[in-house]
């Protein structure tokens, strides 16, 4: 089945999500040798991309893979706002918008596999 038959099956919320977990997994993985390489930012990324996937394909796990996400993803960005808010805003700034669209765009997702 060719890619472009895939987009249309989607509406532009889920179209949305497929986003924010592809480009999040991606950043994530591209800032990976710039941090020292730790393990979990790159299998945080690599499960974004994941899941970004099999939001793609409409696989029944993912909204299982997404759910596990937002579990991880805040504890993440808790855990470096907790040591990282005082020495630095841009950080501070990026977490909070990380966590926010996390929880966004999991509803999304979750929302959207109880319509199914």
């Amino acid at each position: 089945m060719q890619i472009a038959s895939k987009f249309k099956n989607h509406s532009v919320m889920s179209l949305a999500s497929i986003a924010f977990y592809g480009v999040v997994g991606i950043v994530l993985l591209v800032l990976l040798p710039f941090s020292g390489f730790p393990p979990h930012i790159g299998l945080l990324g690599i499960t974004s991309v994941i899941a970004a996937y099999g939001l793609l394909m409409q696989r029944k796990w993912a909204t299982w893979l997404v759910s596990a996400l937002f579990f991880v993803a805040t504890t993440f960005t808790l855990y470096t706002l907790y040591y990282v808010s005082a020495t630095d805003a841009v950080t501070s700034a990026g977490m909070i918008a990380y966590a926010v669209l996390t929880w966004i765009f999991t509803l999304i997702v979750v929302r959207k596999s109880r319509e199914a």
